[in-house]
């Protein structure tokens, strides 16, 4: 592709069920061979809403590797974007795509966001503008607050009573979370509090520090009714009768909407990543002078690319993996999760597919993964496992990989100066670099920093030392 800060740069497009554009790949696999490259980056976004917007991100991130590469010697390294349907909510951070949040923003849909939901939800316009009346209005009748809960499980297309999985760990084909089914005042509550808690930690931790690129965009503050006082509870919510009592359950509401959204994605990511993008990697391993693969994927993207592992043709493999704010469990790829010991982590068979390190990326900043993933985590299922301190709950992309023996935990200083481990589990605390971002999920995607280049080239043994 023209205009790219990397060349050579391949796209890779895969739909929902993980069927990839065919010419694409196939220009891939005939120009690799030709070029006879010695190593191959496949990086995969999270949310977007638009091709371009994926293939920005793409270029922001790969825009460090060129000088970097300077002294990487006989290294012939090409470079491929994953690129599939997913959506973001306008209220998220993006790095590399700024917008101001307009002052007292109230959570809503916005066109923007109207539009991505119903690309993500065909045939559901007319719920998708029920929903969107019912957040604008933020009604104090229950009866509406118990209207959108109704919306959004026929949203999702859940039926019956849901299933939830025994515990986060499990493949997301196992059940449907309980929070399409519980009350939803009470879930809504949840996450209103998650969401001023997060508000919170991010005035204090990331609103303190400049914001790249002039600002990132997100909702204003959460002020008035609702506004948490105290851990883990809102304001006059005491009771749901009285004016004001459910005017701060909407943001709860409008966190549930988007939850849904992450429901049927990360279904998505896995579908695409083992159905689609896993059996052109091992296309790619067959070629005669087949380049050694790194992988590399961003939230959503970085459980697309885990389950490329297990879609990979017997004997396959990659060389490196590198996931940046990964948005599973910490216990995925675990034999015997810590919290579920009779029943092995969702990717616990793709652990032997990465010749090299895994180089998990976390930051304390990531307000996505450290307060809102564990709440709607914990609304899967078993609640009476949700103890303060608990660390069942937690994200990889938060607080690094958990459950592997012989696991190495580095900050970025040790991670980029000294001497990288050539295998094995590595989780890589950035905060210092990650660490820029609003409400909801703060510093989640500020990706784009020479550093997190530097530490895919050094899991990837490319001109990075020992």
């Amino acid at each position: 592709m023209t205009g790219m800060s990397v060349r050579p740069y391949w796209e890779l497009r895969f739909d929902a069920d993980g069927d990839v554009d065919t010419r694409q790949r196939d220009r891939l696999l005939e120009q690799a061979a030709q070029r006879e490259l010695t190593d191959l980056v496949v990086f995969s976004h999270s949310w977007h809403n638009t091709r371009a917007m994926a293939t920005r991100l793409h270029d922001r991130f790969f825009a460090p590797f060129p000088e970097l590469l300077g002294a990487a010697g006989p290294a012939r390294l090409g470079y491929v974007g994953v690129v599939w349907p997913s959506m973001r909510f306008a209220d998220e951070s993006l790095a590399g795509f700024p917008r101001e949040p307009a002052p007292g923003a109230r959570p809503g849909l916005d066109a923007e966001t109207r539009a991505a939901l119903e690309a993500l939800f065909p045939g559901r316009r007319q719920i998708v503008a029920r929903l969107a009346e019912l957040l604008d209005e933020r009604s104090e009748r229950l009866a509406a607050l118990d209207e959108f809960g109704v919306l959004v499980r026929g949203l999702v297309g859940v039926r019956g009573e849901p299933g939830p999985p025994a515990d986060p760990s499990a493949p997301e084909e196992d059940g449907v979370p309980a929070m399409f089914g519980e009350d939803v005042a009470e879930v809504c509550e949840r996450f209103a509090a998650a969401l001023a808690e997060a508000r919170d930690k991010t005035d204090t931790e990331d609103h303190a520090l400049p914001l790249p690129d002039g600002g990132l965009d997100g909702p204003g503050a959460l002020d008035g009714p609702g506004r948490l006082h105290g851990p883990g509870r809102l304001d006059g919510l005491d009771g749901l009768d009285g004016p004001g009592r459910l005017h701060g359950l909407w943001d709860g509401a409008h966190e549930l909407l988007r939850q849904s959204t992450y429901y049927v994605l990360k279904r998505r990511a896995g579908t695409v990543g083992r159905e689609g993008l896993g059996p052109v990697l091992g296309a790619l391993t067959a070629l005669r002078s087949a380049p050694r693969l790194h992988l590399v994927g961003h939230s959503s993207g970085a459980r697309l690319v885990s389950y490329a592992l297990t879609g990979l043709p017997e004997r396959a493999s990659v060389a490196s993996l590198t996931l940046l704010q990964g948005a599973f469990s910490h216990d995925a790829f675990a034999e015997t999760p810590p919290h579920a010991t009779s029943r092995p982590g969702a990717l616990r068979a793709a652990a032997h597919r990465v010749g090299g390190p895994v180089v998990a990326c976390h930051s304390r900043h990531d307000t996505g993964l450290g307060l809102l993933y564990p709440v709607a985590s914990r609304m899967s299922g078993d609640d009476a496992s949700a103890l303060p301190g608990d660390t069942r709950w937690g994200a990889i992309g938060y607080d690094g990989v958990r459950g592997m023996d012989g696991s190495r935990r580095l900050d970025l200083a040790e991670a980029l100066d000294g001497p990288f481990p050539a295998e094995g589990w590595v989780s890589v605390d950035v905060s210092e670099v990650v660490r820029h971002g609003v409400p909801p999920v703060g510093a989640h995607s500020d990706i784009c920093h020479e550093e997190l280049a530097r530490l895919v080239l050094r899991a990837a043994r490319i001109g990075s030392g020992p």
